[in-house]
């Protein structure tokens, strides 16, 4: 008998790996998940391995490559250390049509983020071009020669010390919120990169996309999901006065 082997993965392409997935929701078109801070959404150097790209080649089928083979699946992006919710595509014409609703903002991303100090304004808009840093090539900054980029929020609670502040997006820059709120004089608590990490404060920025609404891109009906923040996100805000 004739031994069945799968085939052997393309060079530089990402490999199936048997990782665990919060999956909210799926289907033939699309699969949105909860990702763990600390998971990096697609291999890149110094992450080929562990990636969201390989967890998702581990749930089998089909993948869209409208993003690149090297990216199968994903449409959007999370930094590493952010949870919450994202979502992949798992054909081309679904990946195309959740790329056009990110860019016509129909597909709207709501985060919860815990930031330093009190921030008095009970809701407001945070504009802002956002760009490379002209030194530091890895961290974006608010610089007049980059991208517009808008932060809408709105105070969900507030602390002595700390503001918890659910953010949407109506663009979707490079560590957006992140540099937004770093340049309000507030910055993510945890987010050694905006903020510098300071004594007792979580080892990633405390931030977590909570909620996404979308048109399912074969049906258009309306769909929405929440995750709530993980343990860490919760302790550590639980912890502050």
């Amino acid at each position: 008998m004739v031994e069945f082997s799968p085939p052997a993965p393309r060079p530089g392409a990402a490999a199936a790996e048997p990782i665990d997935l919060v999956v909210v929701y799926q289907d033939d078109d699309l699969v949105v998940v909860d990702k763990p801070a600390g998971m990096v959404v697609h291999p890149a150097p110094g992450h080929h391995t562990g990636t969201l790209v390989n967890a998702l080649l581990g749930l089998g089928g089909t993948w869209s490559t409208a993003g690149g083979e090297e990216r199968p699946g994903i449409v959007h992006r999370l930094d590493k250390g952010t949870s919450g919710l994202i979502v992949a595509a798992r054909n081309d014409t679904a990946h195309r049509a959740l790329a056009a609703q990110l860019s016509d903002r129909t597909l709207s991303r709501t985060y919860l983020a815990i930031a330093r100090g009190v921030v008095r304004t009970q809701a407001g808009e945070l504009e802002g071009a956002i760009g490379r840093h002209p030194k530091e090539r890895k961290r974006m900054v608010v610089v007049a020669s980059g991208r517009f980029a808008r932060t809408r929020y709105e105070v969900v609670e507030r602390k002595r010390t700390h503001t918890l502040l659910r953010c949407d997006l109506d663009t979707g820059r490079t560590h957006q919120i992140r540099v937004h709120l770093a340049a309000l004089g507030h910055p993510i608590a945890g987010d050694a990169e905006y903020g510098g990490r300071k004594p007792g404060e979580p080892d990633r920025p405390m931030l977590h996309a909570w909620r996404l609404r979308l048109r399912h891109p074969r049906t258009g009906a309306e769909m929405s999901f929440e995750a709530p923040p993980p343990a860490d996100f919760q302790a550590y805000w639980s912890s502050l006065a």
